[in-house]
């Protein structure tokens, strides 16, 4: 099933044809101007893409007859391919998406609603190449980044089916906050990532608010404080160890990037943020005998102290063929009581989406090694 595309054209034809959405726009400016027409049609067409949201060129009111069918011949408006669609029990909605009619090119994406924001967790690359031990999408390799467009298109996607497309006057947004907290490692994207985010965040268009987006990292040191300075978005870092050589273990990027020099990135970061940036998330998945121990709470409060931090204690979620199983939740929560003791702010995430297949990127293995047909739940 495909939300959001209601083009009439074949799949071999939109394949000869461009994606024009993804473009920004400068873009959209050039596009219309080789074309010969007026100006303000730039404009308008922006308006019709990226504010209501429309697919259709037929359903562009006020953009003349000829120049409908002219774009209409040379380009789609595609967000990407609705493969899978899983509602949970708690309201957590899992989405499959694929890009480019390819098989291989397929994301998961996953929408968290609460009762004061919808979150949706988005991803930046098909399959990863970190390889952390306890991570699922870690056996998936990487196969290509995605595009501005792929990466926004999540976001139309999960927008159209949570209801905030076609918009309404006074609408509050579903869908308000984005976390690049899906497959792959958005700093080895940055390029793609950083004009996705500037297609969110542009208030002739979708308009989310900078700080309403938060980037993950596994802690590719270099270009943190880039998204302080250019990005002008939220830092999470995924770090799982205040221990050197376990981190080095569990995560093979901190052998390039160990943990003094991604600590002085995340000084860096502080000190170029805005107000509302300015506090990082660590990210901490518990495993059992593993990272979870009171010397392991105490390095932890001790490494991140002095900077504006929360600390975010992940329970893991076992997937098939993991080596790891979860800290008990009374370990959980002595852990965060010992880390909160000593000055700081730590919370327990709460699972989400478990009928689901919620471990990231378990709904596309199971997909990919089963074949299975797609469907969706409402």
């Amino acid at each position: 099933m495909r939300y959001c595309v209601r083009h009439s054209s074949t799949e071999s034809e939109k394949r000869q044809q461009n994606n024009l959405f993804g473009k920004s726009y400068k873009d959209i400016v050039q596009i219309i101007d080789s074309m010969g027409v007026s100006s303000f049609r730039s404009k308008q067409l922006y308006e019709w893409m990226y504010t209501k949201g429309t697919t259709m060129f037929q359903d562009m009111g006020n953009i003349p007859k000829d120049l409908k069918q002219r774009l209409e011949e040379k380009y789609v408006i595609d967000y990407g391919r609705v493969l899978d669609n899983q509602l949970s029990e708690d309201e957590t909605r899992k989405m499959l998406i694929q890009f480019d009619n390819d098989p291989r090119a397929s994301v998961e994406t996953v929408f968290i609603p609460t009762t004061y924001r919808g979150t949706l967790c988005v991803s930046s690359q098909v399959g990863c190449s970190l390889s952390c031990t306890f991570c699922h999408t870690g056996t998936q390799k990487l196969y290509r980044n995605l595009t501005p467009a792929e990466i926004a298109g999540q976001y139309m996607v999960a927008a159209w089916i949570a209801g905030d497309y076609p918009q309404k006057e006074n609408q509050v947004r579903k869908v308000s906050n984005i976390v690049f907290m899906g497959q792959g490692e958005p700093l080895y994207n940055f390029r793609n990532v950083s004009a996705a985010i500037e297609l969110l965040t542009d208030p002739k268009g979708i308009g989310l608010a900078p700080w309403r987006i938060t980037i993950s990292t596994s802690g590719v040191a270099p270009l943190i404080p880039r998204i302080a300075s250019e990005l002008r978005v939220g830092l999470a870092v995924s770090l799982h160890s205040a221990d050197n050589d376990l981190r080095s273990e569990i995560m093979p990027i901190n052998k390039t990037y160990p943990l003094p020099m991604l600590m002085q990135s995340c000084a860096e970061f502080v000190k170029l943020a805005s107000p509302k940036n300015r506090r990082i998330t660590f990210e901490y998945v518990m495993l059992d005998g593993v990272n979870d121990s009171d010397l392991d709470a105490k390095r932890l409060a001790r490494l991140i102290k002095g900077l504006p931090a929360h600390v975010n204690l992940i329970p893991f979620n076992p997937w098939p063929g993991s080596a790891y199983k979860s800290s008990s939740p009374e370990r959980v929560e002595e852990f965060c009581r010992t880390v909160e003791s000593l000055g700081i702010y730590a919370s327990v995430r709460q699972p989400r989406g478990d009928d689901i297949l919620a471990a990231c990127g378990q709904l596309k293995s199971d997909y990919d090694n089963n074949s299975v047909e797609p469907h969706a739940t409402a």
